[in-house]
């Protein structure tokens, strides 16, 4: 198994309520992630489309996994912590969601903050798009990572 898949087994099973929710973390790589949302009626707000929560919860998720791509090898190691999160609703969702995100600096670029510093501080930006392939939100989540 690789350091990609490791950590992609870690978040799966460390966070339950991206689980309750349904997210599905299906791809991290350095600095990247996917996550899948499955359209499901407990999933869904009062018009039927996907839930507000729901969709941050998808994209918060997407950019963590982002993260734990780009410090894979200190992951354990570390104690990120998202500060803060914007999310724009651009339009309405239809079905399945699916979260890209990528890291704003790479990888090894957090790596050497991280160890030469004890802390490093970088955003993760996600676009989400439903099944019909339109962007349906867009997010920013800034993460602060420290050495525990």
């Amino acid at each position: 198994m690789n350091p990609y898949d490791m950590v992609r087994e870690y978040m799966t099973s460390s966070i339950p309520f991206a689980r309750h929710a349904g997210v599905r973390i299906d791809e991290i790589g350095d600095g990247t992630a996917r996550a899948t949302l499955p359209e499901s009626e407990t999933g869904k707000n009062h018009i039927g489309t996907p839930h507000a929560g729901a969709v941050f919860t998808l994209g918060e998720t997407a950019s963590g996994a982002a993260l734990g791509g780009a410090l894979a090898p200190v992951l354990l190691e570390s104690r990120p912590v998202a500060a803060e999160a914007r999310i724009s609703y651009l339009a309405l969702a239809k079905g399945e969601l699916v979260a890209e995100a990528k890291t704003s600096i790479p990888g090894s670029e957090a790596l050497a903050t991280l160890k030469s510093e004890g802390r490093v501080k970088f955003n993760v930006n996600v676009a989400i798009t439903d099944e019909t392939g339109t962007l349906v939100n867009e997010m920013v989540v800034a993460w602060h990572v420290r050495k525990t």
